[in-house]
């Protein structure tokens, strides 16, 4: 059974209703760079996944996980997307003229070749609700207004899980520990929870291996 590694908790603003996931060695905005993912969850290329989001004005909250292979296919999620990166053992969490949410995550897996699964919900449900916010408070700089709106942050959310097939290799476990390697049950599960304007993810918070 995969086990999951590394669990990140953060709010992103989506910048132009989106997010990108990306190698930090990428410029997102260059040439070759994935088409808007209009009518669609995600949009990639060979090194970097952009992620629609419904919403402009409200923070949304991700889940980023790293697994050391495929997860179970989780429950009560509307939507789902999926992207193959390559990654040169670090990511970065972008969110555009908002700056980044995730600088430079260093991922367990190294270098290589990662699948990404994306899932969505309650995108419909904050439009929803915002939009009655404009009927219920007519002035939208009022108090009462941003007070409102504040409770809607992070009710969209995302879950992005990232595992590289190749980073499982039992056949080779004892070999290993016999050399002095960390064996597969010294991994520790590292789960952090980013507050808002934290982008660098502590190098000691990271050391997943006892």
């Amino acid at each position: 059974m995969s086990r999951r590694l590394l669990q990140l908790v953060m709010p992103v603003f989506p910048d132009r209703r989106m997010f990108r996931i990306h190698d930090p060695e990428v410029t997102p905005d260059t040439f070759g760079a994935p088409l808007p993912p209009v009518g669609t969850l995600v949009s990639a290329n060979r090194e970097q996944m952009w992620v629609a989001s419904l919403q402009q004005d409200i923070d949304v909250r991700l889940v980023l996980e790293e697994w050391d292979g495929q997860p179970l296919l989780p429950d009560a999620w509307d939507e789902e997307g999926k992207a193959r990166l390559y990654l040169r053992g670090q990511l970065s969490v972008d969110m555009g003229s908002a700056g980044m949410a995730v600088s430079r995550l260093r991922l367990s897996g190294g270098v290589g070749n990662y699948e990404v699964r994306v899932y969505a919900r309650y995108r419909e449900a904050v439009v929803q609700m915002y939009t009655e916010l404009f009927d219920q408070h007519k002035d939208p700089l009022s108090d009462e207004f941003q007070r409102e709106k504040r409770k809607l942050e992070g009710v969209e959310r995302y879950l992005v899980q990232l595992w590289r097939d190749s980073l499982r290799q039992p056949l080779y476990q004892d070999a290993f520990a016999g050399a002095g390697w960390p064996a597969a049950g010294d991994v520790r599960l590292a789960v952090l929870v980013l507050p808002p304007g934290m982008t660098d993810v502590p190098a000691l918070a990271l050391g997943l291996v006892a």
